[in-house]
């Protein structure tokens, strides 16, 4: 990452902004579609936080677990300089090319129409569910019946005319709209606490149709924002080991939402669109992927993975470990998920106190930090209170704590009972 490079774009920021730029920023939060693909956490959120942290133009925001960039797009639109981090493959394509306004957006649509009309032309001649399908490995990564046969092959056939596209500056964004058909428009998908398969109702999707439609929904976003040139740069990284990424005393603020410790494997909300784009093709490129992330599910949790060594003498963390064993054995519970769970609340706290300890040398004395995070019951209806135990990992880690804000409740499936979602606020004091 060009650091010296992204500041002197910072600091040419200024010549650049005018007062005609801020007014259409402020009148326009009507988002399409595209700005709002599985978000994690409301736009306003992160714009109450920027005002509360008092930042600046000239000011960097990180979001070390940026997922499809909600933050990163708040601080492009008010004109903050944001740094995001992100390790899973389709949701740092996904960041990376929503805060990208800089290209044409007239080209966009025309090598769309291009790429439409050829894949037209394509099925007609070719039988195209035979042509273009996926292989065994890759069915067996995504849920059965996750897509029928005919929207399947059309997306893959457009998957390999946009990699075909002569102009390369525009395929991140194609395949995003592309992404965002596959899980939105086509697929039997759907989401609650987790990702399910419901019963396909229309198989014969107009595949092409609908993505043109949604490149062109992209392009109208891009030109009424192509005047804002505010620097946001993505890293695909681990956020538990960002060394050598960032500079020294470098970040004035950081908003974010990291995985919560329950049984909700993330990997599989962009399952589907990551095998069919080609981003995920075997079990060994799952595995690599999952063991960059943060251990919050049994799903992701190895033999050789060490993050509890960082909370090893957290009283309170191991006590909470202990009565989620307690409380399996006293069910009598012994898959081998169920005898992880104690082991991925260590895990978890573990690795969210490694990031926590080694972002501390690239924060500013004075930095602001906001991590939403939700309360949990998932485990033997053990209550883990997330927001509390990471108030006091942080305290032990140098950390001032400003508040812990209520954000929102949600009912517990489980449980049904209301979860607190928060931030905590703290302080770098430097």
């Amino acid at each position: 990452m060009q650091l010296t490079l992204f500041k002197e774009e910072v600091v040419g920021l200024q010549a650049r902004q005018n007062s005609t730029a801020n007014k259409i920023m402020e009148n326009d939060r009507a988002f399409h579609d595209w700005y709002r693909f599985v978000l994690s956490f409301p736009p306003h959120l992160v714009r109450d936080y920027i005002k509360k942290f008092r930042l600046g133009k000239m000011e960097i925001l990180l979001d070390p677990f940026c997922g499809t960039g909600t933050t990163l797009v708040e601080a492009k639109l008010n004109n903050i300089p944001s740094i995001g981090c992100e390790a899973n493959t389709m949701a740092f394509i996904a960041s990376k090319t929503k805060v990208n306004w800089g290209i044409d957006a007239q080209k966009l649509i025309t090598a769309a129409e291009k790429i439409s009309m050829e894949a037209a032309i394509i099925e007609k001649e070719l039988p195209i569910n035979e042509t273009y399908r996926l292989n065994n490995e890759q069915e067996k990564l995504i849920l059965k019946d996750s897509i029928d046969d005919v929207p399947l092959s059309r997306s893959l056939l457009l998957r390999d005319l946009i990699s075909k596209n002569e102009r390369e500056e525009l395929n991140e964004h194609l395949l995003l709209a592309l992404a965002k058909i596959i899980v939105y428009s086509i697929s039997n998908l759907h989401f609650g606490p987790e990702v399910g398969v419901r019963k396909s109702k229309i198989t014969d999707h107009p595949v092409f149709f609908l993505w043109l439609n949604q490149v062109r929904s992209i392009a109208a976003d891009i030109q009424t924002r192509c005047y804002n040139d505010t620097p946001s740069k993505v890293i695909k990284i681990d956020s538990r080991d960002i060394s050598n990424c960032l500079e020294k005393s470098s970040i004035s603020a950081v908003f974010t939402s990291p995985p919560y410790p329950n049984e909700k494997d993330y990997t599989r909300t962009t399952r589907l669109e990551s095998v069919i784009l080609g981003l995920i093709n075997n079990r060994v490129e799952l595995r690599c992927l999952k063991n960059n992330l943060l251990r919050s599910n049994t799903r992701n949790v190895y033999k050789m993975d060490n993050d509890e060594i960082y909370i090893k003498n957290n009283s309170r963390i191991i006590e909470l470990a202990d009565l989620i064993e307690k409380k399996r054995i006293e069910l009598g519970k012994t898959s081998g998920f169920e005898k992880l769970y104690a082991r991925v609340v260590k895990l978890y706290f573990g690795g969210m106190a490694r990031h926590l300890a080694q972002l501390r040398i690239y924060l500013k004395p004075g930095a602001k930090l906001g991590y939403v995070v939700g309360d949990q019951a998932s485990y033997f209806q053990v209550l883990i209170q997330t927001g509390s135990i990471l108030e006091g990992i942080a305290r032990e880690l140098g950390y001032k704590v400003i508040s812990l804000d209520l954000f929102r409740t949600r009912l517990a499936t489980a449980t049904k009972k209301q979860m607190r979602e928060e931030v905590l606020v703290l302080e770098w004091p430097g």
